[in-house]
């Protein structure tokens, strides 16, 4: 397993992390507890969650059970100094937290504790905000973008303040490093520059979607991860499941992520079947299982920390973690790069 560095912290995290986003939902608490023990030994030292888990679907109901699982671990098995524990607070939009308020400090004070307790931990290594309170082109918002009613002043002090909120949480010790999810090239460099120019603690990380299906961030995001050492946590790197070759024939597994959600959040459609279908044949004609290929790929890109896994079985589990061992050849690279030349965007 390789390791890579969190930003500029000495946190070391595995090139996979362990996503958690089922646990609660579609997995049992003995389920994710035999996850947890098998990942760890296979040298997956890097957990992601969030307080909003579990999903599929997010409700008011099941909202923090994935982190209490998490901490019910933990108190049993005495691991949590082998693990480095992200979870997020939650922005606008969910109503059952906090009444769906923005992120701000007051919110940050009140959900970092209730994150603390629901962990049963003394403290957090990755702090991320789900998303930005401006909105966000990610989770297929991206064809209708439009940042036009975006307030400059009011997104750089609401950056500001947070930062200054976040950086008593670190100097109580409270959280270690602190990271962005769904943002972008511009909100990103923001962040950096009020941190920098304030003293306070960088953005280590953003957790963005990214896969062979999913490639937003090879470009300005891509610039900004090399020149300001912002790593980025993908999460989808299969695609909810379309690069494993499991829906192709528009099939359904039972229990599958089609089995809840269709269309796979936006992602599911004729034409991104199909082109989904053309990398399982590419990972097929070199003798590759099709979900390590996938997430090979995402290991390899130079600007990726670490690749979120999520499974619901052990078989799946296993395999994902198995990408670490793989390394995609140039004559691989090359039959994917023809296929995202002619499909750049598929969903």
């Amino acid at each position: 397993m390789k390791y890579n560095a969190l930003g500029s912290s000495d946190i070391k995290v595995s090139e996979i992390c362990l996503g958690t986003m089922t646990w609660g939902e579609q997995n049992s608490e003995t389920e994710a507890f035999e996850q947890m023990d098998f990942a760890l030994d296979q040298g997956v030292n890097f957990f992601d969650t969030a307080e909003m888990y579990p999903v599929n679907p997010i409700s008011a109901e099941t909202w923090g059970n994935t982190e209490r699982i998490i901490g019910n671990w933990f108190k049993q098995s005495g691991k949590r100094n082998q693990v480095v524990l992200a979870t997020k607070v939650s922005g606008e939009g969910l109503s059952w937290i906090q009444e769906g308020v923005d992120i701000s400090p007051s919110k940050i004070a009140i959900s970092i504790e209730g994150s603390l307790k629901r962990l049963k931990t003394d403290f957090i290594d990755l702090y991320q905000l789900h998303w930005p309170n401006r909105g966000s082109y990610h989770f297929r918002q991206a064809w209708r973008f439009d940042p036009s009613s975006q307030n400059r002043e009011k997104t750089r002090d609401h950056i500001l303040e947070t930062l200054i909120a976040l950086q008593q949480l670190v100097d109580e010790g409270k959280i270690r490093q602190i990271g962005l999810s769904n943002d972008s090239c511009w909100g990103i460099s923001q962040w950096l520059q009020i941190a920098d120019a304030n003293q306070l603690t960088r953005v280590a990380t953003t957790q963005n979607e990214y896969s062979l299906m999913c490639r937003l961030y090879d470009l300005d995001l891509a610039e900004l991860s090399q020149n300001e050492n912002v790593g980025l946590l993908a999460y989808s790197p299969l695609a909810t499941g379309l690069l494993t070759g499991k829906y192709s024939s528009n099939n359904v597994p039972a229990g599958s992520r089609r089995s809840i959600g269709p269309d796979l959040g936006g992602r599911f459609d004729d034409h991104s079947s199909k082109v989904a279908d053309e990398y399982v044949v590419v990972a097929q004609k070199h003798g590759l299982d099709p979900s390590q290929m996938a997430l090979a790929f995402c290991n390899q890109r130079p600007f990726m920390t670490s690749s979120i896994i999520g499974a619901t079985t052990m078989a799946q589990l296993a395999i994902n973690i198995g990408s670490a061992e793989l390394v995609l050849n140039d004559e691989i690279l090359e039959d994917i790069f023809q296929i995202y030349r002619k499909n750049p965007m598929p969903f």
